[in-house]
């Protein structure tokens, strides 16, 4: 069975992105828009063929959008991992690009702990 595993960095970007909602668009819509990336959680971890790879933002990270924002994760021993949540109007190449390296020493790191290996 695929387990699916937040990052730090995933966890505060989602806070951002509620904070940002709700400042905006108010409670209730926040948690609609809140509840859409609960229910791409469920879908992914039921089907990880879901996501998709993009070869002109990365070789290895993989993707999934969510309204108006990218999922970005990876995906080891059938276990998917969320790295972190982009806004579709950024420079997603050129800011992947910067975040690339961090993000897989993470999702290792992550990886690690969880699987208890050293």
């Amino acid at each position: 069975m695929t387990r699916l595993f937040l990052t730090r960095r995933a966890l505060k970007d989602f806070a951002a992105i509620e904070a940002y909602s709700i400042e905006n668009w108010g409670r209730r819509v926040a948690d609609e828009y809140i509840a859409k990336f609960e229910t791409a959680f469920e879908l992914i971890r039921l089907s990880p063929d879901l996501l998709h790879a993009k070869r002109e933002f990365s070789g290895r990270l993989l993707f999934y959008r969510v309204g108006k924002h990218w999922l970005v994760c990876d995906v080891i021993d059938n276990d998917v991992f969320v790295l972190t949540v982009k806004h579709g109007s950024m420079d997603l190449p050129r800011r992947l690009e910067e975040l690339e390296p961090q993000l897989i020493q993470e999702v290792e790191l992550m990886y690690r702990r969880i699987s208890n290996r050293p």
